[in-house]
């Protein structure tokens, strides 16, 4: 008898209890029906569904979610007052994430807070958190990685890739994306 070759992902128990599973599926429910279709504008309302399920929103009517977005574990993000998360942006918060006052996250925009350790056969999941800064911007499809802090006041370029820390009052853009040039204090 011989042995079987190994593979990626071999053996790889799932990192979450039958708990976190059966509150991710009624998430799944709930952000699938009452969030996806709620109108437009009910951006209090879906910020009390994220509530619901564990969000760390301390004023759910001073925020804005689209109800487009995706957030895989509300019970791991925490939106700060002004954040906006638009539409269609991924939030696939295995590890923590949280939106600083006045973060904006422009639409296709993907946070990703997991990688696994493809050092391992087995692939163990590897969760790390994102912090996106005070009134920091993230144009349109960017795509930000696990462990990643972006500046308070930094300006990220539309599809940049973030894989390292974004220093604040900062525009950053490109794949990888790197520093091009100071942001000045915005203007009335």
């Amino acid at each position: 008898m011989s042995k079987e070759t190994p593979f990626l992902g071999q053996d790889c128990p799932s990192p979450y209890t039958a708990g976190e599973m059966a509150r991710r599926l009624c998430w799944i429910v709930v952000q699938s029906t009452l969030f996806r279709w709620s109108p437009r504008p009910f951006h209090g309302f879906r910020a009390r569904l994220l509530k619901l399920f564990g969000a760390e929103i301390a004023e759910p009517g001073e925020v804005v979610v689209f109800p487009t977005a995706s957030i895989y574990f509300p019970w791991k993000l925490e939106l700060a007052s002004r954040a906006m998360v638009g539409p269609r942006v991924l939030i696939y918060n295995l590890g923590r994430v949280s939106l600083r006052r006045g973060a904006n996250i422009s639409q296709n925009c993907h946070i990703c807070a997991g990688t696994h350790d493809y050092g391992r056969w087995s692939m163990p999941l590897i969760t790390k958190p994102i912090v996106i800064g005070e009134n920091a911007w993230l144009a349109a499809e960017v795509f930000v990685g696990p462990g990643v802090s972006v500046g308070e006041l930094c300006v990220v370029g539309a599809r940049s890739v973030v894989v390292k820390n974004l220093p604040p009052r900062t525009v950053c853009a490109g794949n990888p994306c790197r520093v091009v040039k100071d942001r000045p204090t915005p203007v009335e």
